[in-house]
């Protein structure tokens, strides 16, 4: 009884997560009414910060010390954090919440690319490799270069640029970061320090431009940083530590979908047949990808990544 109870909660959780992960594009889609993609994107860092702060404090954590750490901090809160929020932000002035969450999908993707260029990907199998080839097909099916121009094709360019970030950043952090003793609370919080130091950067780019806030706007930001950004962030090593990579993995197959019911249902976005049908194919190649004898030896640390973007099938 107990063990049935155990998994049902934990489905709850990750369908939570997902939930919460997944509604992302929703907020920035309704937070762009109003305000620039840099001040978006400054934002959610500075209210995700401020959640994980207050998070900390709570539970008598400490934020991580030491140069080291603090550097490969910078790096990851740059290709995890800063850069992909930017480039959502950017993107989602030209497309729509749905198809956002779906090209955010590639992330596992560029993740095995990745590792095949910097061989940590050696002896790449048949069903692997179609999987990341029928990956990209349902990209440019979705992206629909044939029919896309202008300012559209540079948003989901964005897009799909933010997933490849995103990859980088899970790489980077699963072999400098995850592991190391630092809590995760601690981790995060001073993650997204750091990333809320190098978007003030991009300030006068588009962030000193004044602006009109409304309600709705000022619910969107509020929720896009503290629940989306900031406990999403923090959940998301939760569940990796109390139920492993391969169970909070399961997350990143329903991010499309629930991206996609949003778009649809709140903003009344259009759902074309094209766009279904490059989500079937990704979504597909992505299982492809993840399909891989199990390491038992392997250490936990590698398999963060992994969790991070894509489950394994």
């Amino acid at each position: 009884m107990n063990g049935v109870v155990g998994r049902t909660w934990a489905w709850a959780r990750m369908g939570v997560l997902a939930l919460l992960w997944g509604s992302t594009f929703l907020w920035i889609e309704l937070a762009l009414d109003a305000l620039t993609p840099v001040q978006v994107t400054l934002s959610r860092c500075v209210l995700g910060t401020a959640a994980l702060l207050v998070a900390c404090l709570g539970t008598g954590r400490r934020l991580p010390r030491g140069r080291a750490t603090w550097g490969h901090l910078v790096v990851a809160a740059f290709f995890c954090n800063a850069l992909p929020f930017a480039m959502f932000s950017i993107g989602q002035q030209t497309i729509d919440s749905g198809v956002a969450g779906v090209l955010n999908a590639t992330t596992p993707l560029w993740s095995l690319l990745i590792g095949v260029v910097i061989g940590s990907e050696r002896g790449l199998r048949p069903v692997r490799l179609g999987g990341l080839l029928l990956g990209f097909a349902g990209v440019v099916l979705i992206f629909a270069p044939w029919q896309t121009t202008g300012p559209v094709g540079w948003g989901a360019l964005a897009i799909v640029a933010a997933a490849a970030s995103y990859a980088v950043g899970f790489a980077y952090m699963g072999r400098n970061l995850v592991g190391k003793g630092i809590p995760s609370i601690s981790l995060s919080a001073a993650q997204l320090i750091a990333a809320t130091g190098l978007t003030s950067l991009t300030l006068p780019a588009g962030g000193l431009t004044s602006i009109e806030i409304n309600p709705k706007t000022v619910i969107a930001v509020v929720v896009l940083g503290v629940v989306a950004t900031g406990i999403t962030f923090h959940l998301t090593y939760r569940i990796i530590a109390a139920e492993g990579a391969t169970n909070a993995a399961t997350v990143g197959y329903l991010l499309p979908v629930v991206s996609v019911a949003l778009g649809a249902i709140v903003l009344d976005e259009r759902f074309s047949l094209r766009t279904a049908a490059g989500m079937v194919v990704v979504l597909v190649g992505v299982g492809l990808t993840r399909r891989h004898k199990p390491s038992p030896s392997s250490p936990a640390s590698a398999q963060v990544p992994a969790a991070l973007t894509a489950p394994r099938a």
